[in-house]
This record gives C-alpha cells, structure tokens and sequence, in this order.
C-alpha cells in the first residue's frame, strides 16, 4: 500500500512542478507582450519624417504605411505636406521628400545642399500622361487652334519658370516650329489653372491630374496632348533623401527604401490602360481617398495617374535633358551634372532584397 502512496506523492509532485513551470513561462510571455522591465523589449520604433504634396504620386508612401510595409522595417514615418522640401532636406528637418524636378533642385546640388535624388516617385511611361496639356474648349470648337502652330500669341499657363513642364511644352512646340517666347506664358499655382481657363483668363494650359480632369470634367478644356506622348518616360518626380539622413542612418534609410519600393509594386499592380484599374486598384484607392484631401473615390477612377518605375529606378537620361534644357534658358547657377544629384545605392540595395517584380494578375 506504501508502494501506491509513494507512486501519488509523487505523480502529485510532477504535476506541481510542471504547473509551475508553465505559470513561469505564461509570465515571462506576457512579460515580453508587454515589455515589462527585467525581459527582453521589443525594438523601438524609428521616427522618419517625410515631405509630401498629398497627390497621387505620393501613393507608394501611403500604401506602404497603411499596409504596414515601414512597420515592418520598425520605422514610423511623420507625413508634413510642404510645399518647398529642398532647404528642410539640406538642413536636417526632413529626412525623406517628394520633389518635382526643376531648376531649382540643381541649383541647390550646384550650391552644396546635402541632398541626393534616390528613387522615381512620378513618370510618364505610355498611356500615363498626368500633367497633359489643355486647351479651352471654345478655342478648339471654333477651330482656331488646331495645332501647335496655332499656340503662337496664345496666353498659356504654366506652373513655374523652372518646372520640368516647361520642357515638356518647349518639346511640343519645337514640333511646328515655335518655342517658349512665341506664347504668353503666365505662371501660377495648378490650383488655379481650372478657373483661369473657365473665365477665359487664359487660353491653354499644362495641368497636372486631378485638375486636368476636372478642367475638362466642367467644360473648360479639353486634353489638347498628352504629355506621355510629347515626351515619353519624363522624370518628373523624384524622392530624395537629405544629407543627414543618409550619413547618420544610412540602415534606416535602406529599410525606408525597402518598404517604398513594395509601396511602388502595389501601386503598379493597380494600374491598368492608362488608369487606376488594376487587380488591386480598389485597395489603393482606398488608401488614397484616406490619405489625400479627395474623398471621392470616382476621381481616381477617371483621371490618368502617373507611373512610377516598379523598381524605383529614376530616369537619368530624362534628368539629364531637363538639366540641359534649364542651362540652356540660363536658370542654373553654378556647375553641376545630374549624376551629381543621384545616389542609386538605396534602390539596388532593396533590389538586391526584393528581386524582380512580378505583376500581380488578380
């Protein structure tokens, strides 16, 4: 019968001993989940700040944040919309940006300005015209303006002396014989390029999407060219990382790139014809209607996005012919070629991780 007793003393004792060995293991698990000092903590967050505009080029970093793509790389991005990033990048207040291409971003690598241009953030391969241009639709109806030829005296508006647009329009008028100084060219803000056209303030424009649609949505102009067709695969968006950046977290900046490019690849796969039609367009427009200051997701429906390098590789042909076009109308100050301006390391650093992109097919 002590045989018995023995066998329960200790059957009992095996049992505690293991009751308490998973209680140990239960805490120590919440322990961890929780962060609790004396165990093992999660990896901090880090915090990178990014320059937007809130348009449809900035799409790669609202789908990588919202599908958790930076999370993924223990980064926490701070959007700040802003207007002029260059002098934020060069002094360390911004550490990414969204930045349109123009005189003025070779200015400031000709002036020294830590900066660097490191991925395609918006371009117009075939059918992904975004910044066409437009021509009052009473002009066209009434046949004055049939061609290019026919812009000469025409009071056009344009969005900036430097933008990369200018070039665009130079290389369409070329094709009968104008050039720039054969227009009346006016420069102000897109947002007024609709109104200006609608009370005849103006003749023409070149516009960037979604007011491009909305123009001819309303009846003021119509798509008189496509600027993919003027001028295909421009470089008319890039994202630079400032100085700083790059020479103090240069882990965390190819992380940051990492986690865009997969932002890139899920914005490609929703592109279909020339439009937001894709596999996943949905999805991406969703996102858009969440992160930009448009709630309707029609609008997105209708207008032509701009394309961006499923890699992230930015055009340095097309940077290099925009840089010659500025030195040619006497913008640029100062020495400087495009390759000064671009650093590829990020982008094949996440290339070597990523691998080739493979479009999504449903």
């Amino acid at each position: 019968m002590s045989h018995f007793l023995d066998q329960g003393r200790a059957r009992r004792f095996f049992v505690a001993k293991t009751l308490r060995a998973l209680g140990a293991l239960f805490g120590a698990g919440i322990a961890l989940a929780c962060g609790y000092p004396g165990f093992a903590q999660a990896q901090p967050m880090t915090t990178v700040r990014v320059g937007i505009v809130q348009s449809v080029s900035d799409a790669p970093f609202f789908i990588a944040d919202k599908k958790g793509y930076f999370k993924r790389e223990g980064i926490q991005v701070k959007f700040s919309v802003l207007r002029g990033m260059i002098v934020p990048l060069g002094t360390g207040q911004l550490d990414v940006g969204g930045v349109s291409t123009s005189a003025g971003l070779f200015n400031a690598v000709a002036r020294g300005i830590n900066i660097k241009i490191v991925a395609d953030k918006g371009s117009t391969p075939p059918g992904y015209g975004y910044e066409p241009i437009l021509v009052r639709k009473d002009l066209i109806t009434s046949g004055k303006v049939k061609s290019f030829a026919d812009f000469k005296g025409l009071k056009f508006a344009g969005f900036n002396n430097g933008s990369s647009s200018m070039v665009t329009l130079s290389d369409a008028l070329a094709k009968d014989g104008l050039k720039l100084s054969d227009l009346n060219i006016v420069f102000m803000p897109f947002a007024q390029h609709v109104l200006a056209l609608e009370n005849g303030a103006v003749d023409a424009s070149i516009t960037v999407e979604p007011l491009a649609t909305e123009a001819i949505k309303r009846g003021a102009a119509v798509r008189f060219a496509s600027d993919d067709t003027i001028y295909p695969n421009h470089q008319l968006a890039v994202v630079m990382y400032g100085g700083d950046f790059i020479k103090k977290e240069p882990e965390v900046a190819k992380k940051f790139m990492r986690a865009y490019i997969r932002g890139v690849r899920d914005y490609n796969d929703a592109l279909k014809d020339g439009k937001l039609a894709g596999p996943n367009a949905a999805e991406v427009i969703s996102i858009l209607t969440e992160y930009t200051t448009i709630k309707d997701p029609q609008v997105f429906k209708t207008i032509t996005p701009n394309g961006v390098n499923p890699n992230g590789k930015v055009n340095l042909p097309s940077l290099r012919k925009d840089l010659d076009f500025f030195k040619a109308q006497g913008l640029i100050v100062g020495k400087v070629s495009a390759e000064q301006a671009v650093d590829n390391s990020f982008v094949d650093a996440a290339l070597k991780d990523l691998g080739p992109y493979v479009p999504r097919t449903k």
